[in-house]
């Protein structure tokens, strides 16, 4: 369903409110996940069809990736707190260079 929800937001350029704008579903055959749109409120955009959606496959994975990057820098990047400490004992410069360089190299975007 993640890779549908990434196709949508490639298709649309942002990310929809599942609550309002779009509902999602997934009917489960012979055991296979197959998700679709099941409701479409976006006036601004038609329903896209399986063609468009398909079509943007690559940049579906590409925010699915980058997601997953951000939940990695996000789990070993240190609290606000002591990166703020961080920063007042060695200055932004050593904290750039120190602490967010090497998550950022760790966990490349596309």
């Amino acid at each position: 369903m993640d890779n549908l929800l990434n196709k949508i937001i490639a298709y649309l350029g942002k990310e929809p409110d599942l609550d309002k704008e779009v509902r999602l579903q997934d009917d489960m055959i012979d055991g296979k996940s197959n998700p679709y749109i099941a409701e479409w409120n976006i006036t601004e955009k038609e329903k896209p069809t399986d063609e468009q959606l398909n079509a943007l496959e690559t940049e579906a994975t590409k925010l699915e990736n980058n997601a997953k990057a951000d939940a990695n820098r996000k789990a070993e990047y240190l609290s606000w707190e002591e990166q703020l400490d961080y920063i007042y004992h060695n200055g932004i410069t050593k904290w750039k260079t120190d602490h967010i360089k090497p998550i950022k190299e760790k966990y490349p975007k596309e």
